[in-house]
């Protein structure tokens, strides 16, 4: 008998809700939009650095 296949890991999917913070009738973004792809493109929080996933652009914390 053949062996099953292993599936590929499956991101966490990462709600809305935690891009976008509801003050009166506006949303506020929480996160930073990239520079060089502009708005629409959040990028990633990471401990010593914030990163584009798109573009790959990187700003260091200091």
């Amino acid at each position: 008998m053949a062996a099953k296949k292993a599936k590929k890991s499956e991101k966490a999917a990462v709600k809305r809700s935690a891009y976008f913070k509801v003050e009166g009738k506006s949303a506020v973004p929480q996160r930073r939009y990239c520079p060089r792809c502009g708005p629409g493109v959040f990028m990633g929080e990471h401990k010593d650095r914030v990163t584009c996933g798109k573009c790959g652009y990187t700003e260091f914390k200091k």
